[in-house]
């Protein structure tokens, strides 16, 4: 039996029959299919199993059986399989699966197109689009071009991630970073700190632009608001410069740049939060060994995997009007990185 803590799936009833997840679908819709005849006997086994375990079918994929092909296109921008344990795609790809297995999809990964500068294109001589009912894209960095020719095309596609570069709207399924940095900027306003440093990446990204807005427009009633590259610099350097700056708390974009930071400051016998608060705006990205649990907040990857994949299906069966975009909402980790503020003692005073 499938465990009670999930939803039964057209798998669960295949393997409880001991058939095809083909042959589950078949008899859901009540078809045939051209070269398969089901036996009565082996649709009373499928009917019994659904009985059995209450499974109730997906109604976005009744909407989906009849019409298409129920084949799921999914882009990446770099490359899906990355080395590092803790890589950029996995999440969004698990809820992906996970959502297209509920609705009876199949998923076609599009690794025809070649990578070049890291990068792939859509659009080049040999693209497959058209052998999917819709595609899910993602990338860090999404090239506005493609998405104005996806929505000249009128081919159903929708962004993992804010898009804003096509010329139009782009149907996507965000993180709501902005409302999620404001969280941790009052409550470092609440713990004392005037002071606060936001400490990015460089990016041109919406996800980064979200984050940096979410900053300036809570962070306005502080003494002081700065933001600061991460890259370009030794870690020792920047930390000089926050010190020099009476900086409190810095709010590091980049997950590794925090555990960076806060490595440094303890090797020169600062403590964290003591001395310096380090704040994160989402979860790593890459392998980062590090034993501190940091305050910030977790980007919801999976889910944001499962609605993009509900959202296509709306589009492809025509059940959404207009260009609909979601964002989710982050949720904030408490960590033990975020303290209030206290004076910070001189070099003067720390000698014995």
């Amino acid at each position: 039996m499938a465990s009670a803590s999930r939803r039964v799936t057209q798998r669960d009833i295949a393997r409880l029959a001991g058939v095809s997840q083909a042959t589950v679908s078949l008899v859901l819709n009540n078809r045939a299919d051209a070269d398969v005849r089901i036996a009565p006997e082996t649709r009373e086994r499928v009917l019994q199993a659904i009985a059995d375990t209450g499974y109730v079918a997906d109604p976005v994929a009744r909407r989906l059986a009849s019409r298409f092909n129920r084949i799921i296109g999914v882009f990446t921008y770099e490359p899906a399989f990355p080395s590092g344990t803790r890589d950029f795609y996995h999440p969004f790809l698990l809820g992906i699966e996970e959502y297209a297995e509920r609705v009876g999809c199949d998923l076609l990964l599009f690794t025809s197109a070649p990578v070049v500068d890291g990068r792939r294109r859509v659009f080049h001589q040999d693209n497959r689009l058209r052998l999917a009912d819709g595609c899910i894209l993602l990338g860090r960095e999404i090239d506005g071009t493609e998405l104005r020719r996806l929505n000249a095309d009128g081919f159903p596609y929708v962004a993992v991630g804010r898009r804003d570069d096509a010329g139009g709207p782009v149907p996507y399924v965000g993180a709501g970073y902005a409302e999620a940095v404001g969280r941790l900027v009052r409550l470092s306003l609440a713990a004392g700190h005037r002071r606060l440093v936001y400490l990015g990446m460089g990016l041109t990204a919406e996800s980064s632009a979200d984050r940096y807005r979410g900053f300036q427009e809570y962070a306005a009633g502080a003494e002081s608001a700065r933001h600061i590259p991460g890259t370009g610099q030794d870690i020792d350097t920047l930390l000089d410069g926050l010190l020099a700056d009476r900086a409190t708390v810095v709010l590091a974009e980049d997950f590794a740049h925090a555990v960076a930071l806060e490595q440094a400051a303890r090797r020169r016998g600062l403590t964290v939060p003591g001395d310096l608060s380090i704040v994160t705006l989402g979860d790593p990205t890459v392998a980062v060994p590090s034993d501190v649990a940091f305050t910030g907040f977790h980007i919801p990857r999976e889910e944001m995997g499962r609605q993009a994949v509900k959202l296509l299906a709306d589009l492809v069966d025509g059940s959404v009007s207009g260009v609909p975009q979601r964002l989710l909402p982050c949720e904030l980790v408490e960590g033990e990185t975020l303290g209030p503020r206290i004076r910070r003692s001189t070099a003067a005073e720390r000698r014995p």
